[in-house]
């Protein structure tokens, strides 16, 4: 038989003072475990039971940082150079177009570019030429005649002037014979009736004079006007017949053909354009929205190919075509060489500048709710805001109220918040 250790073995009873002492240090340890935990988890808790348990992860949101310093609005965008001046040149009367130029020519004011050969127009001028010389010459008999009629009414009333005067001095004499007794008182009745007479035929012979005068005189000058009126029609037709030579209105470049030599065109067919190189702008298309605040004389800036030019804005259409409106800027000083039409180029419309104001960056929130509430980021929550928006640029937004220097506000993705005035924002 084998020998073991039960009679070393004895059975002990334990202490209560020990049992006690044990159960206070574990509900002590249990007490610090759970302090430790609710003062680790607190501000969560916390956070948990002010956002009513609502999060959103801060992987969908975009957030920027209120800052103070300038606000620069402006218009960017590519334009495009255009010749502030190219006219179109139109055919002046159906024809043959014979050209002297080609497209790319330099030219000069003046210069005769094309020539339209018109039959027709030719054989007008001619018709009207002979009418004019037609009306010229009946003029000119009708001057003829009327010197003729006025001859003729003169000697009439020179006739009856010699009468009278004779008639005076027959009565004269029979006057004074009578005094003298050698004569009867019926010779002298007789003579101042002779008198009367010869008064009466010069009077209607002056004023037959006077009417043959006015007669003749708006005779003659309906005949004239006649004339005036065909010379007239001569010279708008040799007007047209000029303009069958077409020359430059200015100094500079053919630009577009739109007809072959020797081709037949219609009255007022288009014929060429020519492009003035001397006076270059650069045109841009500008979003509606923007348009109503440009207004010419607005400084701007134009670059390409490595250089930058100062430019102001020239015009601005009252067209307002696919949502966009066309705004020109001409150079502010010397042309730059070596610019073609239609050459891109990059432009840049300063509309406004304000130092030293709170800006945000611009997001979705300006257009949510008008503008008017923002959520700024806090320790992990986002709360709403009330805030007050001012002026407007591409990349920034003026803050006049409601946020601070250093603030997060979140400019994208607080539709996700769904009104809410407090959300947990989660990493």
């Amino acid at each position: 038989m084998i020998r073991d250790t039960s009679a070393q073995d004895r059975v002990l009873t334990p202490d209560p003072r020990q049992r006690r002492r044990r159960a206070v240090l574990i509900a002590a340890a249990g007490g610090l475990a759970v302090a430790g935990l609710l003062a680790w988890g607190w501000p969560a808790l916390s956070r948990g039971l002010s956002t009513q348990g609502s999060s959103v992860s801060l992987a969908r949101l975009t957030l920027a940082d209120v800052e103070r310093g300038p606000l620069v609005r402006d218009v960017a965008g590519e334009g495009k150079v255009v010749a502030a001046v190219s006219p179109t040149l139109y055919a002046g009367s159906a024809g043959t177009v014979a050209l002297s130029v080609q497209a790319g020519d330099q030219v000069k004011h003046g210069q005769a570019l094309a020539r339209i050969a018109s039959p027709d127009l030719a054989a007008r001028l001619a018709q009207e030429r002979s009418n004019a010389d037609a009306l010229q010459s009946e003029a000119l008999r009708a001057e003829a005649d009327a010197r003729q009629q006025r001859a003729m009414a003169q000697g009439q009333l020179d006739t009856a002037a010699i009468t009278y005067k004779t008639a005076q001095n027959e009565l004269a004499r029979q006057t004074q014979a009578f005094e003298a007794g050698a004569t009867a008182r019926a010779q002298v009745d007789q003579a101042k009736d002779a008198v009367d007479r010869a008064a009466v035929a010069l009077k209607q012979a002056q004023a037959l004079l006077n009417l043959k005068d006015d007669a003749m005189r708006f005779e003659l000058q309906a005949k004239r006007q006649a004339f005036e009126r065909q010379h007239l029609v001569v010279k708008d037709v040799e007007r047209q017949a000029d303009e069958l030579t077409v020359r430059s209105p200015v100094d500079g470049q053919v630009g577009q053909l739109f007809v072959s030599d020797r081709m037949s065109v219609a009255k007022d067919a288009k014929l060429l354009t020519v492009v003035d190189l001397s006076q270059l702008e650069v045109q841009m298309q500008v979003a509606e929205s923007f348009a109503r605040e440009l207004q010419p004389g607005m400084p701007g800036e134009i670059s390409g190919n490595g250089q930058q030019w100062a430019g102001k804005v020239s015009s601005v259409s009252p067209e307002v075509v696919n949502n966009e409106v066309a705004a020109r800027l001409r150079f502010d000083g010397a042309l730059p060489a070596q610019l073609r039409q239609n050459q891109r180029l990059s432009v840049r419309v300063l509309l406004d500048r304000r130092d030293n104001v709170l800006t945000v960056a611009r997001g979705s929130f300006v257009d949510e709710g008008g503008g008017r509430v923002a959520y700024v980021l806090r320790d992990g929550v986002a709360e709403k805001r009330a805030v007050k928006l001012g002026a407007q640029s591409l990349a920034k937004v003026e803050v006049l109220e409601g946020l601070r220097p250093g603030d997060r506000v979140v400019t994208s993705g607080s539709e996700n918040f769904r009104g809410a005035e407090r959300v947990t924002v989660s990493p």
